[in-house]
């Protein structure tokens, strides 16, 4: 059964919703799973996603099960504002899926919330995903070919069928299996789901989790002393008290029940893992591929160092995530690291809307510079990324303002250059600063004395991936999974042409044959929606 959480009075967020026209590069979300007989396993999931909160700001959930029911407690917010200790006390099971939510198909709503929940005669399933996929107009016509009662039961909560997210067509087509097991009915429908998902789902009895054939995400495996975990990154594992096993594969599912955990596989590997988690998403005291990303960044600052070196007389990071770059850069070049811009680290989400004036005072609320420390200084200002630029134009202007001398920026990623449809929200085509202008043209839009990228080669070596095993897809635009015409793409794919989309579908469907191998069907991506 579903459980509607409270409701709040307001919801505005003190960040990118500050300034529109500069939304930042937003996080996929995070998934846990637990199978733990006589651990209070909703209480690990809370934990769990917890820990991931920094993938997804939007939404949280968690469903326990219990062996006779699922019961699905989800709501709009960061995961302390979504739980509290009555909820999770009445959440009592040994399997919980833990979800929380960055939206990158279908609208920031409560019916998107995940876990996503199917109740059936056949058994109710809960699903949480990270990933973005991209034959959803296929998915969307096999759910409108299941049979109309396709053996749901009423279970007079929120209408299900208002869901507009990937998530809920996968959900839908793994409910329904009449005649097969829910692992059987797994086992044929994941190869005919494309893009990058990572997924975590439960019946009354079994954990249940599958990562895409290229493994795009992340997903890893952990062991408690009664259980198993699953999660996004090894920092969930770590916060919980399991211990590191492995990755989950690419193309392998893994199931745990009570007579322990299996594992098969449904489609060979074609390892192709995001190079974006190592430069920004991911948290840097999580491991993927064996290195620390703490470590891989701190690398990349050396990198960024010798490519491009300046006089200065002080390395200081755009907190955080600029923070391991900036140690880096500092090591290398000799010239000392200091902590110039000071951050609010209570400024995720609050319950008041901003008023003008606030909102008037723009990056101040999130950084604000240290006079006596950058006063007559020459500056390296380390951030992670550039997207459209008005963030850091509007903090070397503050920089300046403060008495900084020089402000040369040094970013840790290549140029990022092309929209993500594996999971990632960046700014659209047109609005990514580096697909029209060259490096120079950026340093001067955004007022540095100047401004350098680490190169691509550089960052792929620091995290000692082949390179032919990484998406770079943002960076160089080849995509490892063959994308669809423009029309089947779209955050809102499913909520603005629903009939439209049932037309196209029917009329040009992408048969799995079609789809070719690494770098395929980006040549028209900067047309794409």
């Amino acid at each position: 059964m579903a459980a509607n959480a409270r409701r709040r009075p307001a919801d505005g967020r003190l960040t990118h919703d500050l300034d529109p026209h500069d939304k930042g590069p937003q996080d996929a979300c995070g998934v846990f799973g637990v199978w733990a007989p006589g651990e209070d396993v909703a209480k690990l999931a809370y934990y769990g996603i917890y820990a991931l909160q920094h993938r997804g700001q939007e939404s949280a959930g968690i469903a326990v099960s219990n062996g006779r029911q699922i019961l699905v407690y989800k709501d709009m917010g960061l995961v302390s504002q979504v739980f509290d200790e009555s909820t999770l006390e009445a959440l009592r099971g040994h399997i919980a899926v833990g979800h929380s939510r960055y939206s990158t198909t279908g609208a920031s709503t409560w019916h998107n919330a995940q876990p996503t929940f199917r109740p059936t005669m056949d058994g109710s399933i809960a699903l949480g995903h990270n990933g973005n996929l991209t034959n959803t107009s296929e998915l969307q016509q096999l759910v409108a070919g299941l049979p109309s009662s396709n053996g749901e039961l009423d279970i007079h909560a929120r209408n299900l069928e208002t869901s507009t997210n990937d998530t809920s067509l996968v959900t839908a087509l793994l409910a329904h299996h009449p005649d097969t097991t829910l692992e059987q009915r797994a086992m044929e429908l994941l190869p005919q789901i494309r893009g990058a998902f990572c997924f975590v789902w439960m019946n009354e009895s079994t954990l249940y989790a599958a990562r895409d054939p290229q493994g795009i995400r992340p997903l890893v495996l952990g062991r408690l002393e009664r259980g198993w975990v699953v999660a996004s990154e090894t920092a969930a594992l770590d916060i919980v008290g399991a211990s590191y096993v492995r990755e989950v594969e690419p193309g392998e599912m893994v199931v745990v029940d009570e007579d322990g955990l299996r594992t098969m596989r449904f489609a060979e590997p074609e390892p192709k893992g995001c190079l974006f988690e190592f430069v920004y998403l991911a948290r840097p005291d999580t491991r993927i591929s064996g290195r620390q990303v703490h470590g891989v960044r701190v690398e990349i600052g050396r990198r960024l160092a010798e490519e491009h070196p300046v006089d200065a007389d002080l390395v200081i990071p755009v907190p955080e995530s600029g923070t391991p770059a900036a140690i880096g850069y500092a090591e290398r070049s000799g010239i000392p690291y200091g902590t110039g811009l000071v951050k609010n680290s209570y400024v995720g989400r609050t319950f008041i809307q901003p008023s003008q004036t606030i909102r008037q005072l723009g990056i101040r609320l999130k950084l604000n510079p240290l006079r006596d420390v950058i006063e007559g200084k020459r500056l390296v200002v380390v951030d992670d990324s550039i997207v459209r630029g008005n963030t850091q134009r509007a903090l070397i202007r503050m920089l300046r303002e403060a008495g900084a001398r020089e402000v040369h920026v040094r970013i840790a990623s290549p140029p990022v250059k092309w929209p993500c449809f594996y999971g990632i929200d960046f700014a659209t085509r047109a609005e990514l600063i580096a697909n029209g202008l060259t490096t120079d043209e950026i340093c001067a839009s955004i007022g540095a004395d100047s401004l350098g990228y680490v190169d691509l080669e550089d960052t792929v070596a620091a995290t000692e991936v082949p390179k032919e095993s990484l998406c770079r897809a943002c960076f160089d635009g080849v995509y490892p999974v063959e994308l669809p015409e423009p029309e089947h793409l779209g955050k809102h794919l499913l909520e603005s042409f629903p009939e439209k989309l049932a037309e196209l579908s029917a009329s040009n469907p992408l048969a799995a044959g079609q789809r070719s191998a690494a770098g395929a069907g980006g040549g028209d991506a900067l047309e794409r929606p």
